[in-house]
């Protein structure tokens, strides 16, 4: 078995030669793991990974060996992504990165979490990520930038519209109505039309569509093909063959020298449409899952040394005990202790009838506590 990558990652706690020997018998227990070295003065892991190892599991073991790992994480917004090979990539991309335990890309937000040893340059994860063809700008809120893109689509889909449907009705109208063929024909002519068709739909490739080439020839290039890879080939197969008839027809046999300039533009304004409509999808998910948080109130009642005191949320930690008024919003997942109550969770569930609750029965941060007071024992904080 060869070996795929090299893992390497900071480990706490080690003080010793036995502490050495345990961390190194510890990782190589895990599958797939061909070899570990331990350099005490650095305090530092170096593992062989083959194919089928895991960074994740090297983590887990050095934690349950006692001596965990040192991790930290990267979090940003990413740019072009419009697919799930694309995300597949990304995670590809920045997992190859030594040092990297965990990339997860979520696709609906355009959002990137990146875990890493703490010995790790963030700057060759960024690296990895513009390399990968998906800049990740780690100060960029990624709220706003959805707005933007959401704008930026309806004016592409309108401007695309415009430009593609005369070239439409002039070339697809003739199916639908006699004559229109021969009107063109005996009007302005068939070659002064194929000139206008030329000239309408370059503007939508070079304008609206041109997003399309800008991230998926870079792509096609790196033998990476994705979604705007395939729309670029398909509109600039039609563009061009269409250009070629119309300017170069001697080169053409003769039964081979029609135009398809409207199937590029269309595919341009379809493709274009649907991402818009993504992105509206996208936006109204997002602000219903904000909304849902500021559902959490900023300060919780806890129960320390043997008096209730008001806490900021931020400052509960798993295995207080926090107390619900009758009323009070559920500020932080938790089981309840002591106490009856029932709890009104139409927020996650849509239920409108309040559910009972008693000692052992689980509560949820957002919801709402009914006529009873209650201790919950927290099992979740917001981190």
């Amino acid at each position: 078995m060869s070996v795929a990558s090299l893992f390497r990652v900071p480990v706490e706690g080690m003080s010793c030669a036995s502490c050495v020997g345990r961390v190194e018998a510890a990782v190589l227990q895990v599958p797939g793991v061909l070899g570990a070295r331990v350099n005490l003065a650095s305090g530092t892991l170096e593992a062989d990974l083959g194919d089928e190892a895991a960074t994740r599991d090297v983590v887990s073991a050095l934690e349950g060996a006692g001596y965990p790992a040192r991790v930290e994480t990267l979090r940003g917004s990413v740019e072009g992504l419009s697919c799930a090979s694309c995300v597949g990539r990304l995670e590809r991309g920045l997992s190859a990165v030594p040092g990297v335990i965990e990339a997860r890309v979520n696709l609906a937000d355009h959002s990137a979490v990146v875990e890493y040893g703490a010995g790790v340059d963030p700057a060759a994860i960024l690296a990895a990520a513009r390399s990968a063809g998906y800049p990740i700008d780690p100060q960029k809120d990624v709220a706003p930038e959805r707005d933007g893109e959401e704008a930026a689509l309806v004016r592409s889909v309108w401007i695309a519209a415009a430009l593609v449907l005369p070239v439409f009705l002039v070339e697809m109208g003739g199916h639908f109505i006699p004559g229109v063929h021969a009107l063109v024909g005996e009007t302005i002519g068939h070659q002064t039309s194929r000139v206008l068709q030329f000239l309408l739909i370059g503007a939508v490739l070079l304008g609206p569509g041109a997003v399309f080439f800008r991230r998926g020839v870079p792509a096609l290039l790196k033998g990476a093909p994705e979604m705007n890879s395939l729309v670029a080939l398909g509109t600039g197969a039609a563009f061009l063959y269409s250009s070629v008839a119309t300017f170069l027809p001697d080169v053409l046999p003769g039964n081979a020298r029609g135009v398809y300039f409207e199937a590029a533009g269309v595919i341009v304004v379809l493709i274009l449409l649907g991402r818009l409509l993504e992105a509206r999808a996208k936006g109204r998910t997002g602000a219903a899952v904000r909304a849902l948080v500021g559902l959490r109130p900023d300060v919780a009642r806890v129960l320390r040394g043997g008096d209730v005191v008001e806490v900021p949320v931020a400052s509960v930690v798993v295995g207080d005990v926090v107390q619900l008024q009758p009323g009070a919003r559920v500020p932080v997942d938790g089981v309840v202790v002591r106490g009856a109550s029932f709890v009104d969770e139409a927020m996650l569930t849509g239920e409108p009838l309040p559910v009972e609750k008693g000692e052992g029965d689980p509560v949820t941060g957002g919801t709402v506590n009914g006529a009873g007071l209650l201790e919950v024992r927290v099992s979740e904080v917001g981190a």
